[in-house]
């Protein structure tokens, strides 16, 4: 096996994570620099808040000068990138301006604030000012259709949405009447007159009509701040709540995991709707005080890489998707820039391979640095960092702090932990650490179903070699992965058997070079209904407006019938299976074999 060996010469800057094996067995969580210290509650527990730590303590003094936010929008006709900077005490300001606009609104600790937003400096501020504010914070990806929506804000019980006013109207009007829990949609683009849609609040009204003397809500370790939503082979998505404690677990792996230094100037280009857009994209960036670059736009290699130059990019952390789309544009584009202070590169959401890896140091100059983590996990778990050699096509090893296992389930729900190296096995992780999910929302008894042994079981199956580093294999379940974000079939199908088309529906993830995996889906035909390409187009198009282009399958077939358990289920396994012409395995309880 081909390794890529690091030496002093490949540190740019000296990381600040050098020697592995002392730094875990020494780590301890209660040595992680406490970023809430100078938090006053007003109580005598101690106070934690991440608001706190990623914007009010820089605001007062020299860092509160310092940009913390660069937004990127527009390109210029002589090709000059348009910028727009908010400093750590702008930023800050703000968020307490937003703070108190919802306290004006009656929304208190606990109400549940929802995002529906682009990468615009709004969603920043209500993200900071909720947070200030003790309510809990539930990003959603601004490309879902309203049924995702509709569905996600439904379970987390929303109390507030932030939107623009295009999206209010073409993905919130129209459900609203199935969210009882909503109180206030707050819209951040609308110039009409105050009354003129009473559905809605005008954001900058009342941002302009707020102070920004505004307390921070008396919070701790253990109160609920975030609701991500992550989805399942089967029933809803699962809404996972994390804590503020989670804030040092952003800390820590922004230092070890990204190795950000004070004066970096950083780049996620995850959207704060989903997990790593929010813990790398939003948090661990403000802790650390760098400067964040955001993009507005939609991916284009050229402006991507014009970025890269042109912002002075330090540390970039992107997506394996990202990564095939710039290799898929050629070398010779890339070699049309410069990258003179792009030091690390990283990459999540789904696996990276080898090739992907050296591609990276062949055109970029640099090593693509993969590494693992899940929504439940809250953080990065498993990395590979900068001073450590690099195993192309590996996740890395644990992060300080993180104890991992393969292990292997037992039929009577306890677990045996595989001790020989190069053996599959789901990767298991010792619960404690900080950024851990606290339970899935309404459903306690799914949440208790993740942990055995001591253990919480991941889901995804992988093994680890010889010297500690892990390697990923696959899904233990049928959740899709496309693009980074995990597509639950359930929901997919459910769209489509909404069509007076369609009787059952049936979703698999099938490989593609550029997204990792694309949707498609099988459906049978309700009787006085015929297959033609027309019937095709229509599903397809109901799709996409019902769930977004993100979600919906990019193609359809129809099928005579589908394969089911004896029980009932449909079997999605046996469906992929055939697609890829790979062994269908044990097929006795099969009770339909004919498609």
């Amino acid at each position: 096996m081909t390794v890529i060996h690091k030496t002093a010469e490949d540190w740019r800057v000296a990381p600040n994570f050098t020697d592995y094996d002392a730094t875990c067995a020494g780590f301890d969580w209660a040595d992680v620099p406490d970023v809430c210290a100078g938090m006053n509650t007003g109580g005598g527990e101690h106070g934690c808040n991440i608001a706190y730590a990623a914007a009010d303590r820089h605001c007062d003094g020299p860092q509160g000068a310092r940009t913390a936010l660069r937004f990127v929008s527009d390109t210029a006709t002589d090709g000059a990138l348009s910028t727009r900077d908010l400093t750590y005490a702008e930023l800050g300001g703000l968020a307490r301006r937003f703070t108190n606009v919802l306290r004006a609104l009656g929304v208190d600790k606990g109400d549940r604030v929802f995002t529906l937003l682009g990468r615009c400096p709004e969603l920043y501020i209500t993200i900071l000012g909720a947070l200030r504010n003790g309510s809990v914070v539930s990003p959603l990806f601004s490309a879902f259709g309203p049924e995702p929506i509709a569905t996600r804000m439904s379970i987390g019980e929303a109390d507030v949405l932030v939107t623009t006013k295009a999206m209010y109207d073409k993905k919130i009007a129209k459900v609203r009447d199935r969210l009882p829990s909503l109180r206030h949609v707050i819209v951040v683009d609308d110039t009409t007159a105050p009354d003129a849609e009473p559905a809605t609040l005008k954001f900058w009204r009342w941002m302009d009509a707020s102070s920004d003397d505004a307390p921070i809500e008396p919070t701790t370790a253990d109160d609920p701040a975030l609701l991500h939503f992550t989805s399942g082979t089967t029933g809803t998505p699962k809404g996972a709540l994390h804590v503020h404690g989670a804030v040092q677990m952003h800390y820590i792996t922004g230092r070890y995991a990204l190795d950000l230094h004070p004066d970096d100037i950083y780049w996620c280009t995850a959207d704060p709707g989903w997990v790593t857009g929010m813990s790398y994209g939003v948090i661990a960036p403000l802790l650390h005080g760098v400067t964040s670059i955001v993009d507005r736009a939609e991916f284009d290699a050229q402006r991507w890489y014009q970025i890269l130059q042109t912002q002075g990019v330090s540390v970039w952390y992107t997506a394996p998707t990202a990564i095939r789309m710039l290799i898929k544009a050629g070398p010779e584009l890339a070699a049309q820039f410069q990258f003179p202070k792009l030091r690390f590169i990283a990459s999540v959401g789904e696996p990276l391979n080898a090739e992907a890896v050296w591609w990276g140091k062949r055109v970029l100059g640099l090593p693509i640095h993969d590494n693992w983590w899940q929504t439940e996990t809250g953080g990065i778990m498993v990395a590979n960092t900068p001073a450590f050699d690099i195993k192309p096509g590996s996740m890395g090893r644990p992060l300080p702090g993180v104890r991992a296992g393969v292990v292997h389930r037992r039929d009577d729900g306890s677990v045996e932990v595989v001790e020989k190296p190069d053996v599959e096995g789901e990767l298991a992780l010792r619960p404690g650490w900080p950024s851990m999910f606290r339970g899935y929302l309404n459903q306690e008894e799914r949440y208790q179903r993740s942990f055995a042994d001591g253990w919480y079981l991941s889901g995804d199956l992988a093994k680890r070699d010889a010297d500690g580093y892990f390697w990923f294999v696959g899904r233990a379940d049928d959740v899709i992965k496309s693009a980074g974000h995990l597509i639950g079939p359930f929901e997919v199908e459910n769209a489509l058997t909404d069509h007076p088309a369609v009787a059952e529906a049936a979703v698999i993830g099938m490989p593609d070079p550029t997204v990792g995996e694309v949707v498609k889906a099988f459906v049978t035909l309700k009787d006085g209904y015929s297959a033609n390409e027309d019937l095709e187009l229509e599903l397809l198009g109901h799709a996409r407006k019902r769930l977004g282009a993100a979600v919906a399958p990019k193609s359809i077939e129809i099928v005579d019938s589908l394969p089911h358990t004896r029980s009932g289920k449909i079997m999605r396994r046996l469906l992929k299976a055939r697609e890829l012409g790979l062994p269908e395995g044990d097929t006795s309880t099969v009770e339909t074999v004919t498609l």
